[in-house]
């Protein structure tokens, strides 16, 4: 596996893999890697020739500059992990590279319609600078499929969104969210649970597979479920952000007539923000 650190080391190859005809698939990831990680470059394998996986802490999406500093930066141990799983390019830009102006004076983008909701709400900016930083690495690493994973829905719709509107050459791809035996998505935030909240951290999981029964089940009343499973997450210890039933294509609020809804979920534990969210197919 090569590690590129430059702009132009990192073109050269990609030029040269398009000259033999190779397929490219690109994994952007902060980094602090995991099993869900890598489940997203095992995907990105399947689907093309050669996998990029960018490792950047992008400042720009943290509306917390205590969180950005706590964020963990283990890229010697990302590096092994990446190299275990044949990766074939691991793109490490710095902040100078990304914004060499200066971040106050970079071109910033924000998507209408998805970062006003959700996680829009309690995380102001954070949406603009995933958007700004994902534009920039899919036109420096210019591949044919990026691969993002499900457990951070409102993101994938959100890149979907902007990938569209400013005709960006590549596909999206989601993978289903990667868990643990107990359920919990895997997260890089898991790390700030202690081994007594992680087990209790599951019930997230659970009352997700809850909603999703009792919506199968013909229950109609989306704000008395929603209603409930917050109660439910307090009762349990968490301080629940949010739980939403929404439309699983764009996250508008669920009408009676849907039949496609994502059921997701927002709630702190300790130190740590978990979010998950599961698939409700009424048709």
């Amino acid at each position: 596996m090569q590690r590129l650190e430059t702009l132009s080391a990192l073109r050269a190859q990609i030029k040269a893999w398009r000259k033999q005809n190779l397929t490219i698939a690109f994994v952007p990831t902060m980094g602090n890697l995991h099993q869900g990680h890598l489940s997203l470059v095992n995907r990105a394998k399947e689907l093309a020739d050669k996998v990029v996986v960018s490792v950047f802490v992008n400042p720009l999406q943290f509306d917390d500059k205590a969180d950005l500093t706590a964020y963990p930066r283990t890229l010697d141990a990302d590096i092994q992990q990446l190299t275990s799983v044949d990766c074939d390019v691991v793109f490490t830009p710095t902040v100078e590279l990304m914004y060499p102006e200066g971040m106050d004076c970079h071109t910033h983008i924000t998507v209408p319609n998805m970062d006003d909701k959700l996680c829009g709400l309690k995380r102001p900016g954070h949406f603009d600078g995933v958007a700004t930083v994902v534009t920039k690495l899919l036109n420096m690493v210019q591949a044919d499929i990026a691969v993002f994973g499900e457990k951070d829905y409102q993101q994938l719709l959100l890149i979907k969104k902007m990938v569209r509107d400013l005709n960006i050459a590549v596909d999206i791809v989601g993978s289903p969210t990667y868990r643990e035996e107990n359920g919990l998505a895997m997260s890089s935030r898991n790390q700030y649970l202690t081994e007594e909240q992680r087990e209790q951290a599951a019930a997230i999981y659970q009352i997700l597979l809850s909603i999703k029964e009792k919506l199968e089940q013909g229950e109609h009343k989306i704000e008395a479920i929603q209603q409930q499973a917050i109660k439910e997450l307090q009762d349990l210890g968490f301080e629940p952000d949010y739980v939403d039933i929404r439309r699983a294509d764009d996250l508008e609020i669920a009408l009676p007539d849907d039949h496609s809804l994502r059921v997701l979920v927002a709630a702190r534990l300790g130190r740590a923000r978990l979010i998950d969210n599961i698939a409700c197919d009424l048709a």
